[in-house]
């Protein structure tokens, strides 16, 4: 289960994701329409933002209608996430139809930094399309390329343990019906049939 502090942390990013995304300032009424969660986390997110001084909000005298709009700091933080949803899009579609390549995107650009961004799109220049993760060999590290489900439940719940696209994984050994690998010092076993739909850019070093 998605820790609340994670979900507050996205929230806030897809704030700025949506008020960059427009560059201009925006109904708050719009952003509660766009972002889809319950309206106390958009609250929050938003004091959090100000707190921060990420964004703006205030009230037209008239009608008393409030607005959102990004600062200067806000404008910087934006650019990078817009950036990141981006290159993750680009790179989805080649490989997924339009609407999966959004989910995915959605998912994933929660939980990679920048070094992983700039991974990936070295990957897109890559004619190689990888390996099943169950196919490199043991104690080597590699590169994922992608991960293909349908399930973006799992996929999502993969994410979160730092088992992403452009991130670095290693094949520790084999288990029955499945694989122990270790991702940032950390090891999990994985069932057979998840592993494989993992793809790896090969056996080489990394």
């Amino acid at each position: 289960m998605t820790k609340e502090s994670d979900i507050l942390r996205i929230v806030k990013e897809d704030i700025l994701e949506v008020v960059g995304r427009e560059n201009k300032i925006i109904p708050l009424k719009f952003m509660k329409l766009e972002v889809k969660v319950s309206g106390s986390f958009i609250s929050k997110a938003i004091k959090e933002l100000e707190g921060e001084d990420l964004i703006k909000i205030f009230s037209e005298k008239n009608s008393g209608k409030e607005y959102i709009q990004l600062t200067k700091k806000g404008r910087v933080r934006a650019k990078v996430i817009l950036e990141k949803h981006s290159v993750l899009e680009k790179y989805f579609k080649e490989k997924r139809s339009e609407e999966e390549a959004v989910k995915a995107t959605n998912i994933l650009e929660h939980y990679i930094s920048t070094e992983v961004v700039d991974q990936i799109k070295k990957l897109s220049t890559s004619k190689k399309e990888g390996i099943s993760l169950t196919k490199l060999e043991l104690n080597k590290e590699s590169i994922i390329t992608d991960i293909v489900f349908s399930d973006y439940g799992l996929f999502e719940r993969l994410v979160s343990m730092g088992i992403f696209l452009g991130g670095k994984i290693r094949v520790m050994y084999k288990i029955p019906d499945g694989i122990v690998v270790e991702i940032k010092n950390k090891m999990f076993a994985l069932d057979k049939d998840i592993a494989k739909e993992i793809k790896v850019a090969g056996n080489e070093k990394t």
